[in-house]
């Protein structure tokens, strides 16, 4: 099949003819060392002593998700110090890259309140020369795009220690519209970034409303409309119980679900994944419809999933059977996330590897109101949990709409006016 008409062939793919495709290191000063350093000190990293409670920012791949360079998660350190350190040194309008064990996060520097911020030797700076060629946001977002990503993937060979030196990055390639084109491209795509954001705040504030809301309900601080009198106080070890059956997951068969922590999303309930059950060869804990799931190892990271099928689960996690004459185990799901049942079991044995211990767990006393009470707040909480479930997925749909629009305006198939 020939090319479509005002289209021409290039190493990256079919783009229109008055697109030009040139290389990173013929567009951008790009490094992560920039400023001279005191020649007593050479290659120095910082310290938990040097870190502050403000100064000059100091940025880590972590500190970069979704386009967004976090300020709020990065550490600082003091200016005096940040000029004695080896360390790539970043302005407004820089366009930032994570190129070392996280490969591909980008965000460009906002308006800053101190003269620079400090790059980890994980995250590259890129300065456009020369803007009447070049929009730095455009540069973000291509730099987003499947076609970079795949090369960025094939330089790094991948693994735990991926890594993507800076000569291979200055000779990767960079597909350029006309500048008003650019513009255009960027401000659609960073409209679409910015629907996004909102949507992130709006789910991070509705999850906070529901924690308050929980906590209150949970410890008899709020009561619902209707409902009066006490509330009886028992151990948890008297309303649930972790099951004991184990099974070997490659005598179960294929079909069977089996789930693993990583499976389990932390602080929202959600179950992301699972695997076969004939995949893993260690012993599982057989679980059933209705049991909640409770990760003991590393109690803080709060994973927790109330099971709506069968199936068989990691070790590390417990099984939790609600008695059924005190505790519905909808309510039960919602007695595991509080903060104080979260705080109880991250009383744990073990240094490395900190695991919840059920002589302490089965202690913690939980005010259990009567069944009526309980469905109600059940139903509140569970209400507020689908609310935040489809403004995630309103979200999720918006993420996946932009990676299409990338796909399209990136490679010129649509072109906007």
């Amino acid at each position: 099949m020939g090319l479509k008409p005002g289209y021409k062939q290039t190493e990256v793919g079919v783009i229109p003819k008055e697109w030009d495709c040139s290389r990173v290191g013929d567009l951008v000063n790009q490094g992560v060392i920039e400023k001279p350093l005191d020649g007593n000190h050479g290659n120095i990293h910082p310290t938990s002593r040097d870190f502050v409670s403000y100064g000059v920012p100091f940025v880590m791949a972590n500190n970069i998700r979704d386009g967004v360079l976090d300020f709020d998660t990065c550490k600082f350190i003091t200016k005096e110090r940040a000029d004695r350190l080896q360390k790539g040194f970043s302005v407004s309008d820089d366009v930032l890259l994570t190129h070392k064990g996280t490969i591909g996060n980008t965000a460009v520097v906002g308006p800053l309140s101190v003269e620079y911020i400090m790059l980890t030797p994980q995250v590259t700076y890129y300065r456009v020369r020369d803007r009447s060629r070049l929009d730095n946001w455009y540069l973000r977002h291509y730099f987003d795009s499947n076609t970079f990503q795949s090369l960025l993937l094939n330089l790094s060979g991948g693994g735990t220690r991926a890594y993507i030196g800076i000569t291979s990055q200055l000779g990767l390639p960079v597909v350029m519209p006309p500048l008003p084109e650019q513009h255009a491209i960027a401000a659609a795509l960073s409209d679409v970034d910015a629907l996004i954001g909102a949507l992130d705040q709006l789910v991070a504030k509705k999850r906070d409303l529901k924690q308050a809301a929980m906590q209150q309900l949970l410890t008899r601080k709020r009561r619902l409309p209707g409902f009066h009198g006490e509330w009886a106080v028992k151990p948890f070890g008297e309303i649930a119980a972790p099951r004991k059956e184990r099974v070997d997951p490659r005598n179960v068969g294929p079909q069977v679900l089996c789930v693993e922590l990583e499976h389990i999303a932390q602080g929202s309930g959600r179950l992301t994944g699972s695997n076969s059950a004939d995949a893993t060869a260690s012993l599982k804990t057989v679980f059933h419809v209705g049991d909640v799931l409770f990760g003991k190892l590393r109690a803080y990271l709060r994973k927790y999933w109330r099971a709506d099928r069968n199936g068989v689960c990691s070790t590390e996690i417990w099984a939790l059977v609600a008695n059924h004459r005190l505790v519905t185990s909808e309510f039960l799901f919602h007695i595991v996330k509080v903060d104080q049942f979260i705080e109880t079991a991250s009383t744990a044995y073990g240094t490395h590897m900190p695991r919840s211990d059920w002589n302490v767990v089965k202690n913690y006393e939980v005010a259990l109101p009567n069944p009526d009470e309980q469905a109600a707040i059940a139903n509140v909480l569970s209400d507020m949990d689908a609310e935040i479930a489809a403004l995630e997925a309103r979200r999720d749909k918006t993420r996946a709409l932009k990676q299409g629009m990338m796909q399209e305006l990136l490679t010129g198939r649509i072109r906007l006016v």
